[in-house]
């Protein structure tokens, strides 16, 4: 244990337990905001995907930079700060404008620190313990997005109402500056670096010409799968949808928020032993196992609104599903690049990663909301479900 547990680990996995609690406490509650400014579920799905388009094009810019001034963590904590505050501009919104501008200031930050983290990450380790100390990250990563939808329930239920049934949910939004300020403190104080030697002399295209094409080929399994891994904003809308006829529209939104716990704890459980197994087995058929638990997902929820069904336990089955297949996606596609790649291009590598992502979730997001809107809820997450299956038959013919 004490040969990969170390204070970085230890501090990176903080870090991100206080900045999950901050951002789920809000997202848990957002689909239950949402009908109280009038805003629809299209909305939703483009302000999502803008923000990923966002961040993902500010990944693969800073994991380039990061390699080539040879450091990371100010740039990091920059971008914890970031996403830390951006979201409690939802406190003032009265229609979409502010929720766009604040999802796109939070998703800023995160763009300029995930992927920069996930190199730090990787070279905190020996290689034959990476997948296990990612793994260990993602358990604390997600038991922050345990906490904090309990807390946003828990304030939900207990902050007056009054005669403005929005007045809870901004209360929520501020409240989430707590957690967020803590988070970039932490990695400030716990986590240490050693820096690299600088390359001014490093080009920004020839270090992506630089990818091995075995990594290029993970990048096309990737963005097909992607392109239908939709926000789990538009699952906890989905949820609290189906709910709203039996329960009412507060009431709905708990049960959506307590089921994406649910799904959380799932994901918190299931991320080190997905890790450890991946530091014994091949990685690629876990990550095509998977890609298929998200294409479960996604049919799933398509049956439910062709039937009408308003069933707890099932939502309670998609949820867990959904837990399962984030798990995979965020442990191994972190664990593969190192087994192939340049350590010297370790941050162009994550950046592309993360760009490819970012588009990916740009296209999905917009698809199923707009899908939803126009179509219905049944053609949005079967289109997904269906986009997500080829990505994962594409990681077993490609890796």
């Amino acid at each position: 244990m004490k040969r990969w547990l170390n204070r970085n680990i230890l501090g990176m996995t903080l870090t991100s337990l206080l900045s999950d609690a901050s951002h789920e406490m809000v997202m848990a509650v957002l689909p239950g905001f949402l009908p109280t400014i009038h805003v629809a579920a299209a909305a939703l799905g483009w302000i999502e995907g803008a923000s990923d388009a966002l961040s993902s094009f500010l990944k693969l810019f800073a994991g380039w930079y990061s390699d080539k001034i040879g450091h990371r963590k100010l740039m990091i904590v920059i971008g914890q700060f970031f996403t830390g505050t951006g979201l409690s501009l939802f406190a003032l919104a009265n229609s979409w404008g502010l929720i766009l501008a604040g999802r796109m200031v939070s998703w800023f930050g995160r763009g300029l620190r995930g992927t920069l983290r996930d190199a730090m990450l990787s070279e905190s380790v020996a290689p034959e313990f990476r997948g296990r100390a990612i793994g260990f990250h993602r358990t604390g990563d997600t038991i922050g997005a345990i906490i904090g939808p309990i807390l946003g329930v828990l304030l939900l239920a207990r902050l007056p109402h009054g005669a403005t049934p929005d007045l809870p949910f901004r209360t929520i939004f501020l409240l989430s500056l707590i957690p967020g300020l803590a988070a970039p403190l932490a990695f400030l104080v716990m986590v240490k670096e050693t820096r690299r030697q600088p390359k001014p002399w490093m080009n920004f295209l020839h270090s992506l010409n630089e990818l091995p094409p075995r990594f290029r080929r993970m990048l096309i399994a990737v963005g097909l799968f992607g392109s239908g891994d939709f926000s789990p904003a538009l699952l906890i809308l989905a949820a609290a949808t189906l709910l709203r006829h039996d329960y009412g529209a507060v009431h709905a939104a708990q049960w959506a928020a307590m089921l994406y716990v649910v799904r959380n704890v799932v994901y918190a459980a299931a991320s080190y032993p997905i890790g450890w197994l991946a530091d014994r087995r091949r990685k690629a058929p876990l990550l095509a196992a998977g890609y298929f638990c998200g294409a479960l997902t996604a049919t799933l929820a398509a049956v439910m609104f062709g039937n009408g069904s308003s069933s707890l336990p099932m939502l309670t089955a998609i949820f867990a599903i959904a837990g399962i297949f984030a798990a995979a996606q965020d442990t191994l596609e972190k664990a593969i690049p190192p087994d192939t790649t340049d350590p010297a291009i370790r941050g162009t590598v994550y950046g592309a990663l993360g760009a490819v992502n970012g588009v990916g979730d740009f296209v999905s997001s917009a698809l199923v909301g707009t899908l939803w809107t126009l179509a219905s809820p049944e053609t949005a997450f079967a289109a997904a479900g269906a986009l997500m299956l080829l990505g994962a038959i594409s990681v077993r013919i490609l890796l």
